[in-house]
């Protein structure tokens, strides 16, 4: 372990040094998504995946002298600390200043962060047998103003490298869960660069973004708050990850976004679909092994600001050029599970999404709520000719300043339904001695505190009805911890 974070570290010291000129070392690498700033305790939200802003304000505000820059367009409204999302950036904690390097470098532009983030979950019941696990993902990252760096306004360079270690309790304990109980595992647990991305704003309505980024980070955009991945991360990529690639996975792609008039937008992007970025070894880029693109386009409206409640509204889609295989029928068209042949090739596949968020009671300021209740909804349908899980809708709410003396605290509870795939049930049906599936639902508990500007700490039950949609299934019960430091 000791090998793997002296890895991870040089790693990060090195991409950094590439990134900055002579005399602007010393740093670590902004750990997180592209879209929402570093800012500490707030109040909130696959298979991996980041936003118009309401996160509430760090218990104790980061001096401006090297206060993060905001992105023109952050996209989610989800009032929570963004030291336990693990897929947007953390705000400055432990080391404080680091010896006055953060002031000196944020003169210059240069915003950096690092972060560590722990999940660990027990389950008195379900499963194959009781276990408890410890997973986790340390990351670094650096946001460069370029405006402030060499004069180029409006340019904005991302880079961001991730190590996820630990085990995952559903494949230890044998839950067989449609979804991970533990969010921050899976996706290869290895150092990799997740963000190398560049983001230039072309007048005031126009911005494009290109480099090594993922989908999730600018489309279907949702906070990683809960511990269970149904309400995690820009929902997509937890029915359909074999293409769909949220965080920490990096792929080649670029995004043209719009703003049609105050508060409304427009976008659209394209991604690179390639199966080697999730090998288990560390890489910056793939030069080879695409398989298609994946051409996400997105149509919001954010509202709200000082004195009103904040809000977002999306509704979106995608199309993917990459091949997929029926999850019914053979190459003859007739059912797989009867001639074991070679399933049916089908040449694109696609899927849209709705997601709601907004700010019920409480204040707000600069476009974020800073307490009160905020309720969410998310829901998204694929193809059934591929997906094997073709729709997940998620309904929640969080509430900020539940307890006024405990610092940022935050309680979260969401409900959650995964289908699967009435075609890939019928497949099922035609499989000897297999269980016919259906849908899983899951729900989740949490609160959350911030003892220090540094420090969350976040208990968690979880609660999956019908894990992998088997309705024969014992019911699964998890208690979790999560937990996560700023440095």
């Amino acid at each position: 372990m000791i090998v793997r974070t002296f890895q991870a570290s040089a790693a990060a010291g090195v991409l950094a040094a590439l990134l900055l000129p002579a005399g602007a070392m010393a740093q670590q690498v902004d750990i997180g998504a592209p879209a929402p700033p570093p800012t500490a305790p707030e109040a909130p939200a696959a298979n991996d995946t980041k936003k118009p802003a309401t996160e509430a304000p760090a218990a104790a505000p980061t001096p401006a002298r090297y206060r993060p820059n905001h992105l023109a367009h952050p996209r989610d409204t989800s009032p929570g600390s963004q030291i336990g999302d693990t897929q947007s950036a953390a705000p400055p904690g432990l080391f404080g200043d680091w010896r006055n390097s953060r002031t000196w470098l944020g003169a210059r532009g240069v915003d950096v962060s690092a972060r560590y983030a722990s999940e660990t979950a027990y389950n008195p019941t379900g499963g194959r047998r009781q276990a408890i696990t410890e997973t986790g993902q340390f990351d670094m990252g650096a946001k460069i103003d370029m405006g402030k760096l060499v004069g180029l306004e409006g340019g904005t360079l991302q880079a961001t490298l991730t190590w996820r270690r630990g085990d995952n309790l559903s494949d230890v304990a044998g839950l067989g869960t449609l979804q991970q109980v533990q969010e921050v595992y899976g996706r290869g647990q290895t150092v990799r660069v997740t963000e190398l991305w560049y983001e230039q704003k072309l007048g005031d309505a126009v911005e494009v973004k290109l480099g090594r980024t993922n989908p999730g980070s600018d489309f279907a955009v949702f906070s990683c708050h809960f511990q269970n991945l149904t309400f995690c991360g820009a929902q997509p990529g937890n029915l359909v990850g074999d293409y769909w690639q949220n965080w920490p996975v990096g792929q080649w792609g670029a995004r043209l976004h719009v703003d049609v008039r105050r508060g409304v937008y427009v976008q659209a992007g394209v991604y690179e679909v390639n199966p080697l970025n999730l090998k288990n070894n560390f890489f910056v880029a793939r030069w080879h092994g695409a398989t298609g693109v994946l051409i996400p386009f997105e149509a919001g409206w954010t509202h709200g600001g000082d004195g009103g409640h904040v809000g977002s509204y999306k509704v979106g889609g995608w199309y993917t050029t990459a091949n997929g295989t029926d999850v019914y029928r053979d190459i003859n068209r007739r059912p797989i599970a009867i001639t074991g042949l070679a399933p049916l090739e089908h040449s694109g596949r696609y899927g849209g999404y709705v997601s709601v968020q907004q700010q019920i009671t409480g204040t707000s300021k600069d476009g974020k709520s800073l307490d009160g209740l905020g309720v969410f909804a998310n829901f998204t349908q694929t193809d059934r000719a591929t997906a094997v899980t073709d729709n997940q809708a998620v309904v929640g709410m969080f509430y900020k300043g539940l307890a006024t003396w405990l610092p940022g605290d935050v309680l979260g509870v969401a409900f959650g339904r995964t289908n699967v795939n009435g075609r890939a049930a019928d497949t099922d049906r035609l499989t000897p001695g297999k269980p016919v599936r259906d849908a899983e639902y899951a729900a989740e508990l949490y609160y959350s505190v911030t003892p220090l500007p540094w420090l969350e700490l976040q208990p968690n039950v979880q609660w999956i009805h019908h894990p992998g949609g088997v309705r024969s299934a014992d019911e699964v019960v998890v208690l979790g911890l999560k937990g996560a430091i700023t440095l």
